[in-house]
């Protein structure tokens, strides 16, 4: 600070401090302020949060795949939505159930033939390399025995992940149920968040996206269907062991996009060649016959006529998806792009009008 007090007459600084929070600069500036501050702190929240909103948006996806069903039922059955839902849920209950016994019982028994062939090619591996002198010292034995141990936290972590995963897919069902439940209920809570002016835009918005939510999990489960039962047929006519059983599992893991067919052919690979060499090639053209056909005929036709998303963009979004979020985003890609789409197009819609309702003010009348 200055010692010395400023001359009479010396002009003062001007203009509005910022503690003035009465003049219209001062409070127009801290609006603007406080607008860039919330949006750095929403974009915080959603890098912090993407796992929980990933698991309610995939939430309102189940929901969206109940609510279709229930729709499609009514069409055939005009009874009340609260039945319709109930004899959905009972009915995906079954098939569910049905598809885990049927799989459970198929896999012990193939395990247990699994692990006497294991058995039996590790005791002869172990007595041709005792012949020939190539069996490990006890040093050797010692370092195999310390990585086994060390991969066992590794174990526990895959073991935390796999529980993880499972309890995620709880919530998505729990929610999902809910939003069936009563559908119109969470729809008003949305529109009470949204100003007065702009809910009627909202609801538009929001009716559009549910409607093409329904069009793009109707054309994924028609797709799983086409490549199930292809499967199926296919196997069964190359002599493949579990023909149907791989077929709803690769009809299942479809809906996973990229990870699910890697899954699904592994499998249909391994059960191929441990029925002879020959099933195994046929099980290895048929996985890369019916892929080409389901994603070059099938996909793209189905998404053409029920959402318009171009393939590139699909394949796209599905891999930043998959690198930012992991398997959850990866399966949750397709949603999430149609929804941006949808949004970005009633905006676009909606500028439309308002350009033409002022051309028509501006026009001079005659």
């Amino acid at each position: 600070m200055s010692e010395t007090a400023p001359p009479p007459g010396t002009p003062l600084v001007q203009g509005p401090g910022p503690n003035e929070l009465r003049d219209p600069l001062v409070r127009r500036e801290l609006k603007r302020a406080a607008v860039w501050l919330g949006l750095a702190a929403a974009m915080a929240l959603v890098v912090l949060l993407i796992q929980p909103i990933l698991i309610i948006f995939g939430g309102l996806v189940f929901a969206s795949m109940l609510d279709g069903g229930v729709r499609l039922l009514g069409r055939v059955l005009p009874i009340a939505r609260g039945w319709r839902l109930a004899i959905v849920v009972l009915l995906t209950i079954l098939f569910i159930g049905g598809v885990v016994y049927m799989t459970g019982v198929q896999v012990a028994d193939q395990f247990a033939q699994l692990r006497v062939t294991l058995e039996a090619q590790a005791n002869r591996l172990i007595g041709w390399a005792g012949e020939h002198g190539m069996l490990p010292g006890r040093a050797d034995l010692n370092a195999l025995a310390q990585q086994a141990l060390g991969s066992f936290g590794r174990l526990t972590s895959w073991l935390g992940t796999a529980l993880g995963a499972m309890a995620s897919l709880l919530m998505v069902v729990v929610i999902g149920l809910f939003v069936a439940i009563e559908p119109r209920l969470y729809e008003r809570g949305l529109e009470w968040l949204v100003p007065s002016d702009m809910r009627g835009e909202w609801a538009i918005t929001i009716d559009r996206m549910a409607h093409t939510m329904r069009r793009l999990l109707a054309g994924r489960l028609l797709g799983m269907l086409v490549e199930g039962v292809l499967i199926w047929l296919a196997l069964w006519a190359a002599g493949v062991p579990m023909a149907l059983l791989l077929g709803i599992i690769t009809g299942m893991l479809a809906f996973i996009p990229n990870i699910g067919a890697l899954v699904s052919g592994a499998l249909m690979v391994a059960v191929g060649f441990s029925a002879g060499y020959e099933q195994g090639i046929w099980a290895i053209i048929i996985y890369f016959a019916i892929q080409n056909f389901d994603g070059y005929v099938v996909i793209p036709m189905i998404a053409k006529n029920t959402v318009d998303m171009p393939p590139a963009l699909t394949l796209s979004s599905q891999i930043l998806a998959s690198t930012l979020f992991g398997v959850l985003g990866l399966a949750l890609a397709d949603p999430i792009v149609a929804m941006i789409k949808v949004a970005l197009e009633r905006g676009s819609e909606r500028a439309r009008d308002d350009d033409d309702a002022a051309t028509v003010e501006a026009a001079p009348v005659t």
